[in-house]
């Protein structure tokens, strides 16, 4: 194993700040909550919004089997809470809920600037 390099402490360090942007959505009636709210369509992903009452941001990520067996929808998942890290703290609304669904054979095959771009496109169209 090589030792981590300098650059890799400095992200680590930065990690937190980024974490701490959101909440992450853990609850299966959270999950439904949201499903009821807005809509937007992206080619890498599907993102469901919902106002809610509070304050900050929550945010979950699901997969179905559909876009494949366990280790492609951790690999999807991992690539659509990256996307959220870089996207909602800018773009995203405070007191808002928000679901990331992956899509077969798109999710993990986009580009992560297009699927970065879609998200950032998602959240304008749901809050407009």
């Amino acid at each position: 194993m090589t030792p981590p390099t300098q650059n890799t402490a400095a992200t680590a360090e930065a990690l937190p700040a980024a974490v701490s942007a959101f909440e992450v959505l853990k609850t299966r009636a959270d999950f439904l909550r949201t499903a009821r709210g807005r809509k937007a369509v992206m080619p890498g992903l599907v993102l469901q919004a919902r106002r809610r009452d509070g304050s900050g941001i929550r945010v979950g990520f699901t997969c179905s089997k559909k876009v494949g067996n366990a280790v492609k929808r951790n690999r999807a998942k991992r690539r659509l809470r990256e996307a959220a890290r870089a996207a909602i703290p800018t773009h995203g609304h405070p007191g808002w809920d928000y679901v990331l669904i992956g899509r077969a054979g798109q999710t993990i095959d986009r580009p992560f600037k297009d699927l970065t771009c879609d998200l950032i496109s998602a959240l304008k169209q749901v809050h407009r």
